[in-house]
């Protein structure tokens, strides 16, 4: 017989995901403010062989609203496919080849993950010009035009050291439908944008396609050598800046938008176990936990909804509606069929197997793939 138990556990669990969790399940973009005074800013732009990409993204960052000109250094990371050609045919077609500085990559030194050595050198070339900001920032990221000026008057208002923005994804085929919005869900769930801008709450995320921090507070932790193995590194930055008694925060736009599609379930899959054993610090233990948290969790109101227990189909009941309500708001903004408000269940099961995938990974030695590169072995 089903548990009445295990049923009451997991609403027990809704209901605190949905009333005390921050509000995670909130979704709703930053209106756009004033920028009162001009201040300069340099992007830091990281591309390992992003020919088909990089041109939309640094034509959007070349255009932005913005009364001094917007810099940007591109690091070109062992490209093969003709990036930093790519890169200068942009420049060159909208005048602003003086604009733009590109540097070839270094060698990968021991102890460092790919991205943010790349970043880490960028970042380096971009403070000799001495910016009142850096912006850091994916090279399939297409800006919209009052992006960094939004980022920056927030960052102003709010004397943040920090201001991240989760773009929207690719949305377009029937994987990225499946799977996208609750990567972006299970996300803010981790990491609820309330927390994080909590001074008083030691939850710190951020988003690693769209970052605006000041040059003091990278200093202030020593540069992104203090988190130079890290695989999530974007939320890393985002706990030493806060640790170090800086202001963050983070929010999502509807405007900015990744435009990398991901072909299918394979690639998204690939994409959540590169950092998905990381993220539990390679414990079997957090990962047994985490595989039960998600069956209780997401599974659970299912069966005992179909248990043919009344008591427990209803506690089942209450707690599905209550998953799926949280979920509505992520649908809607990714203006997608309501029908998926009610797919966490299945969904869930997807991460489930792709989190114990990436810890045959690493098991295996090919932890953290990424552009070739092995970075959580």
């Amino acid at each position: 017989m089903f548990s009445i138990t295990v049923a009451a556990l997991s609403l027990l669990i809704w209901s605190y995901l949905v009333f005390a969790r921050g509000g995670f399940w909130r979704v709703g973009a930053m209106p756009s403010c004033n920028l009162r005074s001009v201040r300069r800013v340099v992007a830091v732009v990281p591309a390992r062989n992003e020919a088909d990409v990089i041109g939309e993204a640094l034509t959007s960052l070349f255009t932005q609203y913005f009364v001094a000109p917007l810099q940007i250094v591109l690091v070109d990371d062992g490209s093969s496919d003709g990036t930093a050609d790519v890169a200068r045919s942009v420049a060159g077609r909208l005048g602003r080849e003086k604009d733009l500085t590109i540097l070839t990559g270094a060698p990968l030194p021991g102890g460092w993950t790919g991205k943010l050595w790349a970043v880490s050198q960028g970042a380096q070339e971009a403070l000799k010009q001495r910016p009142d900001y850096l912006l850091f920032t994916d090279a399939d990221i297409r800006h919209d035009g009052r992006n960094v000026a939004d980022l920056i008057a927030k960052a102003e208002a709010d004397r943040l050291d920090l201001a991240s923005y989760m773009v929207r994804l690719s949305t377009k085929n029937f994987a990225e439908q499946a799977l996208i919005p609750a990567f972006v869900y299970f996300f803010l769930q981790l990491y609820p944008p309330a927390w994080t801008a909590a001074p008083d709450k030691k939850t710190a995320g951020a988003a690693g396609g769209c970052i605006l921090l000041r040059p003091s507070a990278l200093a202030r932790i020593g540069g992104h050598a203090a988190i130079r193995g890290q695989i999530i590194d974007d939320c890393a930055l985002a706990r030493a800046i806060k640790s170090s008694g800086g202001r963050i925060w983070m929010g999502v736009t509807p405007v900015t938008q990744s435009i990398r599609p991901y072909s299918g379930f394979a690639e998204i899959g690939r994409m959540i176990s590169r950092s998905a054993f990381n993220q539990l610090q390679h414990s079997v233990w957090l990962l047994a936990g985490t595989l039960l948290g998600l069956a209780v969790t997401y599974l659970v109101p299912i069966a005992a909804l179909f248990s043919g227990q009344i008591i427990a189909a209803r506690l089942g009941l209450a707690a599905w509606l209550l998953m799926s309500l949280s979920y509505a708001p992520m649908i809607r903004f990714y203006r997608l069929p309501p029908f998926w408000a009610f797919a966490l269940p299945l969904i869930a099961i997807f991460y489930a197997a792709a989190t114990f995938h990436s810890a045959l990974q690493y098991w295996r030695g090919k932890g953290g793939p990424w552009k070739g590169r092995v970075q959580d072995a």
